[in-house]
Formats: structure tokens, C-alpha cells, sequence
């Protein structure tokens, strides 16, 4: 999102920040390809460098449009992601200086070994097991077979 916003006209930003949000929040990716057509329609020439973006990106975006809605709510973000940073960069200002990079690596290490069992062990942020359900029954009913979670 900041990525196209940046490119785009300042006069264009909340009107194009509505419209790929819609996309983006698209109950499933038919819906979304038909608003990212839309909205490369109606943009393309008066904001040609964010509407590339968008389609270059669009791809990526909706990936997560692909899984069950409860798995889609936690993945769409990079919350998860930001926590864990921000825990790295917490500790890391508590040494403030390496004495080499292997230390640095050794820390990230640890926090993300701690991070690891949180996740295994307490309240579980995804069920797996239900992933593994709804992959047998989406591979029974297209006939193909689903790329596995390692």
C-alpha cells in the first residue's frame, strides 16, 4: 500500500487508498482481480507508476485470499512479523554494541529458538491441524494437489 501511494498523485491518494483497500479486503480473488481491473481502468492514465505497482503486486497481495477466511485474518498483515522485529529490537538495544557478528546472529537465533516454543507450546496462533483438513478436502474437490506446509 505505501509502496503505490508514494507513487501516486497527491490529489489521488485517499481516493486510490479506498479503492485498493477494497481490493485487498476482497472476500475471495475473483472479486479482487475484478476491482484490480476496475481500478487499472479507471487510474491507469492519471496515475500510470502506482497502477504498475498495484499490478505487479496484486499477485502477492491475494495470495492469502487462497486460504480458509480464519487463516486470512492473521496472515493478510505483517503484525506477527513486526512483533517479532520489535522483541529483536528490544533486546538488541540492551547490548547495544556486538562484539562480532556472530553474537548478533546467536541472539536473533535464541529469540526466534524462544519465539519458536511460545508458538508450539502456549495458545496457538494458527491450528495446523485444521490448515491440514482444509488442504485434503481442497485437493478432493480440484483434483490436484495442494502444495504442503513445512
Amino acid at each position: 500500500m505505501r509502496n503505490i501511494l508514494d507513487k501516486t498523485p497527491k490529489t489521488l491518494q485517499k481516493e486510490i487508498h479506498a479503492k485498493v483497500r477494497a481490493i485487498l479486503e476482497a472476500p475471495d480473488s475473483d472479486t479482487a482481480r475484478m476491482l484490480l481491473n476496475q481500478v487499472l481502468d479507471e487510474y491507469r492514465t492519471k496515475a500510470a507508476k502506482a497502477m504498475d505497482i498495484l499490478e505487479f503486486g496484486f499477485e502477492d497481495a491475494v495470495a492469502v485470499l487462497e486460504l480458509p477466511e480464519r487463516y486470512r485474518k492473521r496472515l493478510r498483515t505483517t503484525n506477527s512479523l513486526e512483533r517479532l522485529n520489535e522483541e529483536i529490537r528490544r533486546r538488541e538495544r540492551v547490548i547495544r554494541i556486538f562484539p562480532n557478528r556472530e553474537s548478533a546472529i546467536r541472539l536473533i537465533g535464541a529469540l526466534l529458538m524462544e519465539q519458536d516454543e511460545k508458538w508450539a507450546s502456549s495458545k496457538k496462533y494458527l491450528d495446523i491441524a485444521e490448515y491440514f483438513e482444509w488442504q485434503k478436502e481442497a485437493s478432493k474437490n480440484s483434483g490436484e494437489k495442494v502444495i504442503p506446509i513445512r
